[in-house]
């Protein structure tokens, strides 16, 4: 055993599997005054990465429970090591390659190697633990396409969708905002129903897929209701974590990018109604400010679920039906296979009438488009 593994290896023993108020000062004691140690000490953290990518963990879920856990700084490690991790790593997709592209990519700030040396081992100890996650990798053809690519280049006419919503959320103006998200489901639907008539004149070798969408505080039942009811208006199911901060929805393709991208938008639209909502209720003397806004977005959730279920329900031809029933019993039969067991939650603490009334008014405002019926 070389002498720099050797250190490492004290430290380890001493701040990552033993207990007690000094473990940590110990560990990043031994650490901080050999140097030579630096780049087993990197190579430990890869390590650890990659065992988390084992236990089902994809980058965006561990920089998720590190920023829910510890600083900022930890992100940035965390960030940093799954970087240098990826070019070893087999090949594992679209959605893994955007992850990676996504990760933070600032440098940790500088501070003296006491203290690196103790944030490092605060963060290892954390990825040390992580438990087992259901697995995504259920697809043969996921790894399709080179190192962390994807096989599947993003269609153009997602790309406008994209843009749309982008500036729908970015203008000031509501009038555009409105036109531009209703442009944009006007697209989506197009694109479902394309997918959707392919499948049914010539039947796709595809199988549901699966994908993590954080849901994150505060408030995040309520978020999570209205991820569920997105989820369900486009013929996916979402299951929601509560301790880790995301929902796991399963789908085809097609349904779980219409997902990701109508939940991202109707939930910037509720932010941006519930903050001129609380303002008015402001001006008024009102100061219950937690209360109303989680009774607010817990019943602008509840709302666009009754819509986007009734426009769902409009929507569909009867020459379509086999299909879209073929499909969800593939989806079904994926989430029984991943989530085994599952339990209902009621939303909790909803007790503020006016940020009832306010968010269940926002969400009928809201823009959930209409959808041409698929034929």
């Amino acid at each position: 055993m070389s002498s720099t593994s050797s250190t490492v290896d004290r430290a380890f023993e001493a701040a990552l599997y033993a207990t007690g108020e000094t473990a940590l000062d110990t560990g990043a004691s031994l650490l901080a005054s050999d140097r030579a140690a630096d780049a087993e000490l990197a190579r430990r953290g890869e390590e650890f990465v990659a065992a988390s990518w084992r236990r089902g963990w994809q980058p965006a879920d561990v920089v998720r429970i590190v920023r829910s856990e510890l600083e900022d700084v930890h992100v940035l490690l965390v960030a940093g090591l799954i970087r240098a991790q990826a070019p070893g790593d087999r090949a594992r997709g679209r959605r893994w390659s955007a992850q990676l592209a996504e990760l933070p990519a600032d440098a940790p700030p500088r501070t003296d190697r006491f203290s690196h040396a103790t944030a490092v081992l605060e963060l290892y100890r954390l990825l040390l633990r992580l438990p087992a996650l259901e697995s995504l990798d259920d697809r043969a053809g996921e790894a399709a396409g080179g190192a962390n690519g994807g096989a599947r280049t993003e269609s153009r006419m997602l790309t406008r969708i994209r843009a749309l919503l982008a500036k729908a959320e970015a203008t000031g103006f509501p009038e555009e905002a409105e036109a531009l998200s209703a442009k944009a489901q006007e697209l989506m639907a197009r694109h479902s129903v394309d997918e959707a008539l392919l499948a049914a004149r010539a039947p796709s070798p595809d199988t549901p897929d699966a994908c993590r969408i954080g849901v994150e505080p505060p408030y995040e039942q309520a978020k999570a209701v209205l991820l569920d009811a997105v989820a369900s208006a486009n013929h996916c199911r979402a299951v929601w974590n509560e301790p880790f901060g995301f929902s796991t929805v399963v789908g085809f393709e097609t349904d779980l990018e219409a997902v990701e991208l109508l939940y991202t938008s109707l939930l910037v639209q509720a932010t941006t109604a519930m903050t001129k909502a609380e303002a008015a209720q402001r001006a008024g003397g009102r100061k219950r400010t937690k209360t109303f806004r989680q009774a607010f977005l817990a019943a602008y959730a509840h709302r666009i679920g009754t819509r986007l279920g009734e426009v769902a329900q409009a929507q569909v031809s009867d020459d379509l039906l086999p299909v879209l029933a073929s499909r969800d019993v593939a989806v079904t039969g994926r989430l029984d296979r991943m989530f085994p067991e599952t339990t209902t939650t009621r939303l909790r603490g909803v007790r503020d009438a006016a940020g009832w009334t306010e968010g269940a008014q926002a969400a009928d405002r809201a823009q959930v488009g209409h959808r041409p019926p698929l034929r």
